[in-house]
């Protein structure tokens, strides 16, 4: 796998930053358990440093026994010699068996981890005494005047604290820290292991909780690919999805479902376009065939040509109304948003149809109260006249239409009322469908079945929705609801 690839992959980008935080995170960790644990030792070995330093401190101010006189040379056991001049040995200074007696851990030749000491007078910057496995290169600790303070120094591989007395003698006790240092070793090499298996533990579950959690994701790529090549039933089993893709995948199922019903829609209106054009298309060259078959007197011509025109007229309503549906689809329809009046619009709607429902006897009643909203005056008087159209073309001789406004429960609503034959139950839910007739309610001449359709069209660009109510034999409602 090359570079750009990994680069690109969700899981690999996740994978190297859980990583990266992994190794900063345990470096941290380490590097700090670390440091506690070389502290703690050091502060242990501080503390036994500090106690012996006063331990030989006090034993450097014992007097000498009064057997003890003149140059003090080395000890019978032969722990430290004395060095300087004889006279300087009258001074207070430690006894070797006193001393090996009460630290027996500072006078074990070759022992890396025994104590050593050094003692300095005031008067001589050389070694005064010392134990035998001191350190060839201790030097005397340089400390201000008067400054007798007890501190701790790190000289190398060894570990030195030194106290300065009142009289300006320095005592230094020592210890080599090879013991330390090799624990702390083994110590740090524990903890690189340690944390070597835990990056190791901690990017094995990340892999299988990434490669978990994007499962889902590669099953809707592969089911959205399987849809792209054609297979629109496909969806996604929302079953192996959790949470937030769970949600996402329920979210596309939906979509593919509108897609489907889109495309079948789609494919059903291209067809039934084709099959109404066809009719007026296979009328018009019969007309014009039979036409030019034989000589006709004038009369005959004219009569040829006026049934083209009508014709022709008829596909020219049906292709309008088909570009129609298509801005309308595309939201290519600008809808002005005017305040206006349903009432107002309802009026003028009514003056329009009346004069065909004067021709069957219909009798139209208007309860027209104030419903304001907001909207395109002139499509939605479009919506209503063709209401009121249907209204008189499929109602019973000496029937009656009713046609109200008014306000309710913050939407303004029109509704339209015949008292026709009705809309059966099977044929209800489709008559907002395109090129869709019912047997009984949408049947008539001159009908392309896409009235209500560009209706509802409207409608829903307005934000509203318009409703149908309808029982066989007593009549049907239309009911248009905008928002105030």
């Amino acid at each position: 796998m090359n570079w750009t690839v990994i680069t690109r992959s969700i899981r690999w980008r996740l994978l190297l930053w859980i990583a990266f935080l992994l190794v900063f995170i345990l470096a941290g960790l380490g590097v700090a358990a670390y440091e506690i644990h070389w502290s703690h030792h050091l502060e242990l070995l501080d503390g036994q440093l500090r106690r012996q330093v006063v331990d030989v401190s006090s034993l450097f101010y014992m007097p000498p026994p009064p057997e003890v006189s003149g140059n003090f040379g080395p000890s019978p056991d032969g722990s430290f010699s004395g060095r300087g001049p004889g006279p300087s040995r009258n001074k207070p200074f430690p006894r070797a068996k006193e001393i090996a007696a009460k630290l027996p851990g500072l006078f074990q030749r070759g022992d890396v981890a025994g104590f050593y000491f050094v003692l300095w007078t005031r008067e001589n910057t050389d070694v005064f005494e010392q134990s035998t496995n001191t350190p060839a290169d201790v030097g005397r600790p340089l400390t201000a005047e008067g400054d007798t303070g007890t501190y701790v120094r790190t000289r190398g591989t060894f570990r030195e604290a030194f106290h300065t007395t009142e009289r300006g003698d320095s005592v230094l006790v020592g210890r080599s820290l090879v013991l330390e240092i090799t624990e702390a070793r083994h110590f740090a090499g524990w903890l690189f292991l340690g944390s070597l298996a835990a990056l190791v533990f901690g990017l094995g579950g990340a892999w299988v909780i990434i490669t978990r959690a994007l499962q889902p994701v590669k099953t809707i790529s592969s089911t959205a690919g399987r849809i792209a090549a054609g297979k629109l039933s496909e969806r996604i089993n929302v079953a192996e999805t959790d949470g937030e893709l769970g949600q996402l995948a329920a979210i596309l199922n939906s979509t593919f479902a509108r897609l489907e019903a889109a495309f079948a829609q789609q494919k059903q209106f291209t067809a039934d376009a084709a099959h109404e054009l066809r009719t007026p298309i296979a009328v018009l060259i019969s007309e014009v065939q039979t036409t030019l078959a034989h000589e006709r007197a004038s009369a005959e011509y004219r009569e040829s040509m006026s049934a083209c025109l009508d014709t022709a007229q008829q596909m020219r309503r049906l292709t309008e109304s088909l570009l129609e549906l298509a801005r309308l689809d595309a939201g290519q329809e600008i809808m002005r948003r005017d305040r206006l009046d349903l009432a107002v619009i309802a009026r003028d709607c009514v003056k329009l149809i009346r004069p065909l429902a004067a021709a069957r006897r219909l009798a139209i009643h208007g309860d027209f109260a104030p419903a304001e909203t907001v909207g395109d005056a002139d499509r939605l008087k479009q919506v209503v006249t063709n209401l009121l159209a249907n209204a008189v073309r499929y109602n019973q001789d000496d029937g009656e239409i009713r046609i109200a406004t008014h306000v309710e429960e913050g939407f303004a609503i029109l509704t339209v009322a015949d008292t026709g034959q009705g809309i059966s139950a099977e044929d209800l839910p489709r008559v907002f469908e395109r090129f869709y007739r019912g047997d009984k309610s949408r049947s008539g001449s001159g009908n392309s079945g896409l009235g209500l359709a560009i209706g509802k069209a409207i409608v829903a660009a307005h934000g509203g929705t318009i409703t149908v109510a309808s029982q066989l034999g007593r009549g049907t409602t239309f009911s248009i609801r905008l928002a105030i």
